[in-house]
């Protein structure tokens, strides 16, 4: 063999070596939106660049970091292929990012609250296989919880946004229900909520009719009960009806129906109670509406009536 044929044949190995882990990264971020598909990763990244590039960064620190935690914690291979291990990972960079003050220390807590809810991940997924229930952001939500209680990231200054009118126009609710899609990874505008439906439609336009139609409901609900103008705006009313209505789907549309207005109003009730529940209410949404039909009585066949 020449030696333009051994150089062209170890690129080609080096190529491949290093595909699958990347596309093990987009998987990670895909899973955020509960698509395991890299393109929807893809979308996820590109949706938080065009809101803050840093967001970017923290998402791909946080999923690597969170995927080498699970390696060498021995975890199942199938689960980091599929990106079940580092979406956590992910979300942990990005709350930190969005929720510490300084970002020096955002990215050193992005990196050790990775790091712990890939630690946590693990027999958090043996517990609740047991129910037959999945993990969802729990990983994350107990790392950002503990930095939140010890007081880690600081006080965050946050500007303040204009309220919108009492009669929301037809271009304000797109916007903020494309938003809504957008606060799924914890990023913010229209654009990059479009690009994340796109994203969904990617791997299933199942999945995005499911996200869309949970982000319209639940933002309509939380608009109607007083959520403020400014929230709906943001698409802080929308992104745990998206994701509810995502977990759900797999039950039908009814069970997304429910999951979605249930997630709305825990999410209304934590924010009145001044509780940072961030996708919490998703989570318990999601457990809740799964248990609850896995308790249903089993529909009866209709039978013709008897001459």
């Amino acid at each position: 063999m020449s030696s333009h044929a051994t150089v062209r044949a170890a690129s080609v190995d080096s190529a491949a070596s290093l595909a699958e882990p990347l596309r093990t990264l987009l998987r990670s971020l895909g899973q955020i939106v509960l698509q395991k598909h890299a393109g929807t990763g893809v979308c996820v990244l590109a949706a938080l660049a065009l809101c803050d590039l840093r967001l970017a960064c923290a998402a791909l620190i946080g999923a690597t970091t969170a995927n080498v935690c699970a390696l060498l914690g021995r975890a199942p291979f199938d689960a980091i292929r599929d990106g079940l291990a580092g979406f956590n990972g992910a979300l942990a960079g990005l709350a930190a990012v969005t929720f510490c003050a300084d970002s020096a220390t955002a990215f050193a807590l992005a990196l050790l609250a990775a790091a712990f809810s890939a630690w946590l991940g693990t027999p958090l997924v043996r517990a609740l296989s047991r129910a037959n229930l999945a993990v969802y952001s729990a990983p994350c939500l107990a790392a950002t919880w503990l930095w939140l209680a010890l007081g880690a990231g600081g006080e965050r200054a946050v500007a303040a946004a204009s309220p919108m009118p009492a009669a929301v126009n037809a271009t304000d609710a797109f916007a903020g229900l494309l938003s809504g899609l957008a606060q799924t990874v914890f990023a913010s505008g229209a654009l990059p909520g479009l690009v994340l439906l796109a994203g969904i439609a990617w791997s299933s336009r199942r999945a995005a009719a499911y996200a869309l139609g949970g982000a319209a409901l639940a933002s309509a609900l939380e608009y109607v009960l007083g959520a403020p103008g400014a929230s709906f705006a943001a698409g802080l009313c929308g992104f745990n009806g998206a994701l509810a209505a995502l977990t759900a789907s797999s039950l039908g549309p009814r069970a997304a129906i429910c999951a979605t207005m249930l997630a709305a109003a825990l999410h209304l009730a934590a924010v009145r109670l001044g509780l940072p529940a961030m996708t919490a209410p998703f989570a318990l949404a999601g457990w809740g509406v799964h248990l609850a039909w896995r308790l249903r009585p089993p529909r009866q066949p209709n039978h013709p009536p008897v001459r």
